[in-house]
């Protein structure tokens, strides 16, 4: 399955001009974000607070990820606090994976930020979180905390932004967005067959496992008749009707 680095930002001393910092903010709006992941199928790793982008990086070079996606707010040079507004959504040229996933963050972030037109994805060499990363990455700036219009729209819609973020991360991977709800244990009733564990939820996607009949599994997810499955160290996708909720 897809496996993501999330990496909201570290920056507790940029103030937002509403109040709370960056930090607080985004590690909030990421909190929105990982439940769809969950249920969704897709695999992450987050930083924490207490690390900067340098450990950051470390973290997601020590691993095997897919896209690692950097997540802040802006804010403008000083002398012209307040002036400025608008998402940019940033990737590293010759990246044909992070331009793409930019792209598709970027094009779903104008049907809710209020100014459209000033949302825009683009090229960036000089952040470490998209030269210095051995996964595709994408550098996000959610709109200007120094601007009380955006500041007020960031921290008055997480859940919606959350929501659409996670939109576009499926999106990225082919996948179908999940609304999150309770994990449930269950087990596997295939009348002695095994259960496949597939990459999609479709027929025609890849098999990543075989669950035995009688196996305990987590659904993590459901939509139409496939449920999204925990079993074992992988994270995958099965009919709902070869499962009993326990």
């Amino acid at each position: 399955m897809p496996s993501i680095y999330l990496s909201p930002s570290t920056q507790e001393n940029n103030l937002y001009v509403t109040g709370g910092t960056e930090e607080q903010y985004m590690n909030l709006l990421t909190d929105q974000i990982v439940p769809y992941l969950r249920s969704s199928g897709i695999v992450y790793t987050r930083n924490t607070p207490d690390m900067t982008a340098a450990s950051s990086i470390r973290a997601s070079n020590a691993g095997n990820y897919d896209l690692h996606f950097a997540i802040h707010s802006n804010a403008a040079p000083e002398g012209k606090y307040g002036q400025f507004r608008g998402i940019l959504v940033f990737y590293y040229p010759g990246s044909a994976f992070g331009e793409r996933a930019a792209n598709i963050i970027a094009r779903n972030l104008k049907s809710i930020y209020p100014l459209p037109n000033l949302v825009r994805a683009q090229p960036n060499t000089t952040l470490g979180e998209l030269r210095q990363t051995r996964a595709p990455s994408v550098f996000l700036e959610l709109g200007y905390h120094d601007n009380e219009e955006d500041a007020k729209w960031i921290t008055g819609n997480l859940p919606l932004i959350g929501r659409n973020l996670a939109g576009s991360l499926t999106e990225i991977f082919g996948l179908p967005l999940v609304e999150p709800q309770e994990e449930m244990a269950a087990v596997v009733e295939t009348q002695g067959g095994n259960l496949n564990l597939r990459r999609r939820p479709s027929t025609s996607a890849a098999v990543i496992d075989r669950i035995p009949n009688g196996s305990r599994v987590t659904v993590l997810g459901r939509r139409q008749d496939w449920a999204t499955i925990a079993y074992e160290d992988k994270v995958g996708f099965g009919y709902m009707m070869y499962l009993r909720i326990l």
